[in-house]
């Protein structure tokens, strides 16, 4: 779980006026609850359910883990989180409120995850796509191996079939 920078007021006040939006286009009510969720999620890059229910706990204990989790599904509808699944069996949201599309490096160690861009990649993969008659509606790449610190730590790299 990586926190955004408090230099992000300006990300994190667009993205509350989207899920103002969201909300009114769906005829969906700004709850206390609704809205200390998105807040909290809208403050990190990835997280798990659990996790953010620990944050919400702390804020306000009444708020149960079902009220999280169905948040989390409005907030992926709507376009300002992408459910993902970086190997393990955990679920994580990914917060896409103001960014563009990016790929994925995940440490098969310490579960570290980095975001990409990449153009020449981007341009690749249409150029497949174009050989082979093929139309992408979406894609997502995802890289695993180990990040700069496990290396330097001399960790031996996971087997493949353990993070699929």
């Amino acid at each position: 779980m990586r926190t955004r920078s408090p230099s992000s007021s300006i990300v994190k006040s667009q993205s509350k006026a989207l899920l103002h939006a969201r909300l009114r286009e769906h005829g969906l009510k700004l709850t206390h609850q609704r809205e200390l969720i998105a807040e909290l999620f809208l403050r990190q890059d990835h997280i798990t359910v659990e996790d953010l229910y620990r944050e919400v706990a702390k804020k306000d204990p009444s708020i149960g883990i079902i009220t999280v989790y169905r948040t989390l599904k409005l907030l992926c509808q709507w376009e300002l989180a992408q459910e993902r699944h970086f190997g393990k069996g955990k679920t994580i949201y990914d917060n896409v409120a103001q960014k563009a599309h990016h790929d994925h490096l995940i440490c098969t160690h310490c579960a570290r995850i980095i975001e990409f861009e990449n153009f020449q990649i981007e341009k690749f993969q249409e150029q497949v796509a174009r050989d082979h008659e093929f139309h992408i509606t979406f894609h997502k790449l995802e890289l695993y191996g180990l990040c700069k610190a496990c290396r330097r730590d001399d960790v031996r790299p996971s087997r493949r079939s353990e993070h699929a």
